[in-house]
């Protein structure tokens, strides 16, 4: 099985939006005067946090009746507290959606009985950004290249296993052959950039390159720092150009079947969703409210203000991508979860 984006993403915003005018009378009504929530699975001020602002603050030009739209923070192991209100609690009109990490949405398949909620049976709107993962070093470091962490051993900074820092890092340590020492305790990506700029580590991998940008503009493709490897389903041009190899070019045969599982959720990296058993006409009228603000002038120059990287997926891609995973066999699964293990 091969993961791929290019092959699911079929669907573009002008169908979703025929398919919402042709919604019965009442659909289209629903909305009036109602509140719309968007709970995030996050605190407040973090970068879901704020898409989920971006979303609210325009989506609701796009919904007939032209409801209010507000956020709820619901943070809690990694997004699972959210997930879980969405997937059992949360009303089931069309009036509640969510945004939540797209690591709690494969979780599940790494896990099994472990989350009280199923992936799979979410009704997906799409998401607001397809990401890719970064492994940086400082310009202290003696890695200044990705064949270097193959051949030094050296220090990279992470939070925790389970987070992306750590994750990436054991991951190319597995599967790449990379001598990376992983130092876990640091509480988020800047504060592992700092340690860096202290000496305390070379750097770290899984840093997400849209963050990196607008945390570290003075790293970014400049001398303070070197970007080693990009990791993503598929290079992302930009980076390409500035010279930055890709995953695949290190990670080949039966272990890039295996990375692949864990840089699917890249595709949908700010998902939003709504609950199970949501009504189709409304679902439908939230599905093409979602892709016709993505597709918004207004929140396109709100979101290039708060430098916040837009590259939607549709309904149909996020769908199939979830599905995919899920249907990956057992020993597939298995090989994934041994190669984030130490």
């Amino acid at each position: 099985m091969r993961f791929s984006a290019r092959a699911v993403c079929t669907a573009i915003a002008g169908a979703s939006l025929a398919i919402a005018s042709a919604m019965p009378a009442a659909a289209q009504s629903y909305y009036e005067g109602k509140t719309v929530s968007i709970v995030v699975g996050t605190e407040a001020g973090g970068g879901y946090d704020i898409y989920g602002r971006a979303v609210a603050r325009h989506i609701g030009r796009h919904l007939a009746g032209k409801p209010t739209v507000i956020v709820q923070n619901m943070p809690g192991a990694g997004s699972a507290k959210a997930a879980e209100f969405l997937f059992a609690l949360a009303p089931k009109e069309g009036a509640t959606i969510g945004l939540i990490f797209p690591g709690i949405i494969v979780e599940p398949l790494l896990q099994p009985g472990k989350f009280r909620f199923d992936p799979t049976k979410f009704e997906y709107l799409g998401s607001a950004d397809s990401g890719t993962r970064l492994c940086v070093t400082h310009r202290s470091s003696k890695i200044k290249t990705f064949d270097d962490a193959l051949k030094m051993p050296s220090n990279f900074g992470g939070s925790a296993f389970g987070s992306s820092t750590t994750d990436y890092a054991q991951l190319l340590i597995n599967l790449a052959g990379a001598k990376f020492r992983i130092v876990n305790g640091y509480k988020s990506s800047i504060d592992t950039v700092l340690a860096a700029e202290r000496g305390e580590v070379d750097g770290l991998c899984g840093y997400d390159s849209s963050s990196f940008r607008a945390q570290k503009p003075d790293w970014f493709n400049t001398a303070e720092a070197h970007m080693i490897l990009q990791a993503a389903l598929e290079p992302f041009p930009e980076l390409t150009k500035l010279g930055v190899p890709h995953i695949w070019q290190y990670v080949s045969g039966e272990n890039r079947k295996i990375a692949e599982v864990i840089l699917a959720q890249q595709e949908f990296h700010r998902p939003f969703l709504a609950p199970p058993g949501v009504p189709a006409d409304r679902l439908a009228l939230l599905r093409a409210a979602f892709m016709a603000t993505m597709n918004d002038p207004d929140f396109l120059a709100d979101a290039q203000k708060m430098k916040l990287s837009i590259t939607p997926k549709d309904a149909k891609t996020v769908t199939e991508l979830v599905r995919q995973m899920y249907a990956s066999p057992p020993d597939l699964v298995a090989k994934v979860n041994k190669a984030l293990k130490p």
